[in-house]
């Protein structure tokens, strides 16, 4: 094991498939000449030349078409974006082409193409660059969507992400490029697309989160912890396809859950998860399940208001109590 940053990390998994695989590639606003606006890609244009990472023009919808393209000729492109904030001006490039390419030539065109880059609030960014996209995305049939939450799952994801021969979304937070965390040394480190991790075991309560959110969760259960409860902390990484057996397993134990989730709570992720258990293994809850998302406005700018617009450890705890029937 070696500690990294998440940059790191995620710098580690893009290279070694571009050394593995000739036909990948990264290309993006800045990746090449100034290193990428997170330092993600620091020294790949040296490794790699100007042919395999690529600085882009600011066109979100030019660039990703060009990816997508690139992916239905055989190659397998790296798109980063400087934040999935931009991505809504190549919204039709990612749902109507890449989502859809491989269904409506009956499997006659693969689409095999990572987007990746930073997700999610990121502090005093104002309304529009603090939305935290994944929700829209997983709505869309022919996408798989990834979220990870510490520098090992993104080093193993990445590399299963690029090898994937559908389109993924892997969805960073601006704010974890700079955690650093143990990470697997295994020569070629790959972790499952779809498959649950479970970070925490306790028989008291289920606790579901993902990204950043998922260390209020573990902040939390080490709360309640300490007040006599037991929380397992599930990790889902993938959001779609999601390991739904994972969270039910575990409810059948706990009986309670409780899901954390930056997104919005009208049609958020944490709202497709509560159906899920509910309608899977509504006969072993023994309280109703609980939301902790972003509160249903626009992200306020003030550094108190978006405080209190974002999840908090508190609120999970809250949730959690209320779920245990604790006053």
């Amino acid at each position: 094991m070696a500690e990294l940053q998440f940059r790191e990390a995620l710098r580690d998994a893009m290279t070694e498939e571009m050394v593995r695989d000739e036909n990948v590639f990264l290309m993006g606003e800045e990746v090449a000449e100034y290193d990428g606006a997170y330092k993600v890609s620091q020294g790949m244009l040296d490794q790699f030349g100007p042919k395999r990472v690529i600085d882009t023009p600011i066109s979100e919808n030019g660039f990703s078409g060009m990816g997508i393209g690139a992916a239905m000729m055989g190659l397998r492109p790296i798109v980063e974006f400087m934040t999935w904030n931009f991505t809504f001006v190549a919204f039709d490039q990612i749902i109507s082409n890449a989502a859809k390419m491989r269904y409506m030539s009956g499997g006659q065109l693969k689409v095999p193409i990572v987007f990746r880059g930073g997700n999610g609030a990121a502090g005093q960014l104002a309304a529009t660059h603090n939305n935290s996209t994944e929700a829209f995305y997983t709505n869309v049939p022919g996408l798989k969507v990834i979220a990870p939450s510490n520098p090992d799952d993104a080093k193993g994801l990445l590399k299963s992400a690029i090898r994937d021969d559908d389109p993924v979304l892997f969805m960073e937070s601006e704010v974890m490029f700079g955690m650093k965390g143990e990470v697997s040394d295994e020569e070629d480190y790959l972790l499952p697309i779809g498959k649950a991790r479970i970070a925490r075991e306790g028989d008291d309560i289920t606790l579901v989160a993902h990204s950043k959110s998922y260390w209020l969760a573990m902040e939390a259960a080490e709360e309640l912890a300490k007040q006599g409860y037991e929380a397992t902390v599930i990790d889902p990484r993938t959001l779609r396809p999601f390991d739904t057996e994972a969270v039910i397993d575990s409810v059948k134990q706990t009986n309670r859950l409780v899901i954390v989730d930056e997104c919005s709570p009208y049609g958020g992720i944490a709202s497709e998860v509560a159906f899920r258990i509910q309608s899977q293994c509504f006969d072993h809850l023994d309280a109703p399940i609980a939301r902790v998302t972003a509160k249903d406005t626009p992200a306020p700018y003030a550094k108190n208001l978006i405080e209190a617009w974002m999840p908090t450890v508190d609120e999970v705890i809250d949730a959690s109590k209320k779920a245990l029937y604790v006053n």
